[in-house]
């Protein structure tokens, strides 16, 4: 068993701390996927001893992180993203630079469903055309 696992988080001012661990099971993600939110910038747990210990902030942008991912967003637009959310100039620049995304991000996947549209008729003409020279030859 890991020495992570085995750790007792206690409360600080903020509150309650998470062991990687805690997180991964909740999250249903593997550690080194939040090591790597690490890397990114996206989390900054304190440690105990040779542990990571996260905070309750940390636990809300590890779970921001997923959502946008979930969203389709980028590392660097869920990190925006999420920086913006612990600033302490209020929810309605996030909320801006948010919409501004999310439109950004649904004009791209209206575009892909277009494109998908027109290559799924094309296929439809090909598979009808392929049965009709089928049927002729039989």
């Amino acid at each position: 068993m890991s020495t992570q696992a085995s750790v007792v988080p206690t409360s600080d001012s903020n509150g309650r701390l998470f062991t990687i661990t805690e997180l991964a099971a909740e999250f249903d993600i593997t550690p080194r996927a939040i090591r790597f939110y690490e890397d990114m910038g996206l989390l900054e747990p304190s440690r105990a001893g040779r542990n990571r210990v996260y905070t309750h902030r940390d636990r809300t942008r590890l779970k921001l992180t997923l959502r946008g991912k979930r969203l389709g967003l980028t590392l660097q637009e869920i990190k925006q993203l999420v920086d913006m959310y612990d600033a302490s100039s209020g929810a309605a620049p996030q909320l801006k630079a948010f919409l501004q995304v999310l439109q950004q991000h649904r004009q791209a996947l209206e575009q892909q469903l277009d494109d998908i549209e027109i290559t799924l008729a094309e296929i439809s003409q090909h598979e009808e055309r392929c049965q009709s020279l089928l049927a002729e030859r039989e």
